[in-house]
């Protein structure tokens, strides 16, 4: 997957949204327009290309706010297919958000 692919299903606003998706935005309080600009701001971090029915990739990227969002979106038909979206946890991710942590036990 390439960011540049994303950016272009993005713009031209081929992008689906599920109710599910739709009400854990909400709940996050996260909005369309953040995933958007969090696509249009944003590098891929990590590459899911065995997900079903669709590849899938994490993009990090900013809200409109400039608050930091990472995005799991999946690619495929012709459409960009919005799986999840939430605010990193500065205790799972390093501190640019870039890159899980390692667990300590």
């Amino acid at each position: 997957m390439d960011i540049a692919d994303l950016q272009k299903l993005c713009q031209s606003g081929a992008i689906k949204w599920t109710s599910h998706v739709l009400a854990r935005l909400q709940e996050r309080g996260i909005q369309p327009s953040d995933i958007k600009n969090c696509l249009m701001t944003g590098r891929i971090i990590e590459q899911y290309p065995d997900d079903y029915p669709y590849p899938s990739c994490l993009v990090l990227g900013t809200a409109t706010t400039g608050k930091p969002l990472h995005v799991v979106i999946g690619a495929g038909a012709g459409y960009l297919w919005n799986i999840t979206a939430y605010y990193p946890n500065p205790m799972k991710w390093n501190e640019d958000f870039s890159a899980r942590k390692e667990c300590e036990e």
